[in-house]
């Protein structure tokens, strides 16, 4: 008795790689896991805005992790020491140690990088 079998790929591609296939499954739970991770590693309340979704494309199915807060460029990248103005006042005005304080400058010190979408990623592996 022989049998023969024929594969055909593209369809093959199609079922393993479909919403809810062993492909997508697998992707959007890794996918998940680091996303979860950069919403701890981030500071602040920057963590609950990240988001992630599986998209497809024409070279397959990819994993996408965003955050959508408005300082993020900031917090990934960092800032260089800088000087801070006021814009439609003649001061600025914050508190430190519960002081009150009105100033025209404030001498910025800089901030250092924070990469938490790296880093989130390196510990979902």
């Amino acid at each position: 008795m022989t049998v023969t079998v024929t594969l055909n790929q593209g369809v093959l591609d199609r079922i393993l790689r479909r919403r809810g296939g062993p492909a997508y499954q697998r992707l959007a739970t890794r996918t998940r896991r680091v996303a979860e991770i950069a919403s701890r590693e981030a500071p602040g309340g920057m963590g609950a805005r990240v988001d992630w979704e599986i998209r497809t494309g024409p070279t397959g199915l990819s994993g996408v992790i965003w955050c959508d807060h408005p300082a993020v460029h900031y917090v990934l990248r960092g800032t260089r020491p800088h000087l801070i103005r006021p814009r439609r006042a003649r001061a600025l005005h914050f508190y430190v140690d519960g002081s009150e304080v009105f100033t025209r400058l404030v001498r910025h010190p800089g901030t250092r990088a924070n990469p938490f979408l790296q880093r989130a990623l390196r510990l979902g592996r």
